[in-house]
């Protein structure tokens, strides 16, 4: 099979393939322990992760995508509008593969921390709103008196800034629980 023929086929059925792939791979191993121990794989903390509803928005705690990749991912997944929470950049990277899904889904987008420069112009054209925030409680706020229908509030860093996902995932869960 050619790369072409995989991308007329469009992302959904190539992903659909792969895990029906892994599943039969799964399914096929003799090593029992091995199978158990795939069936009790929990859910990652600080991944996609529900926080509450507040006035009927939505707000995820994506705060182990440290990267651009799991920032990706977690944008392509998360149905509907996004006000979407990064960490500013301590290292130059290339935030282009953000560009069409933050095109479709993000209405505004808060940078946290210094340097927000690298974002805003990745973004500016792109995102209605672009506004750096010096703190979460901030950027919460921010978020909480946006006004817009059917948006859902997302913090995924995009980058390794050198703090503990757990911290930062906390203080997360915590900003949000004192809106």
């Amino acid at each position: 099979m050619t790369i072409e023929t995989l991308a007329k086929q469009g992302r959904d059925r190539i992903h659909t393939g792969l895990a029906g792939i892994d599943t039969q791979r799964l399914k096929a191993m003799r090593n029992a322990s091995l199978r158990a121990c795939f069936n009790r794989l929990e859910e990652t903390r600080y991944r996609m992760e529900f926080v509450a509803r507040v006035r009927g928005r939505e707000y995820i705690n994506d705060a182990a995508s440290r990267s651009i990749n799991s920032t990706w991912y977690t944008l392509e997944s998360t149905q509907g509008g996004l006000i979407w929470i990064a960490d500013a950049p301590t290292v130059d990277a290339d935030y282009s593969r953000l560009v069409p899904t933050a095109l479709r889904k993000v209405r505004m987008l808060l940078i946290l921390g210094g340097d927000s420069e690298r974002l805003r112009k990745t973004f500016s054209g792109i995102i209605p709103v672009i506004e750096a925030c010096p703190s979460m409680a901030d950027a919460l706020r921010r978020a909480y008196r946006y006004e817009a229908d059917d948006v859902k509030v997302l913090y995924s860093p995009a980058c390794d800034n050198g703090s503990d996902v757990v911290d930062e995932g906390e203080e997360f869960r915590h900003q949000v629980n004192e809106l």
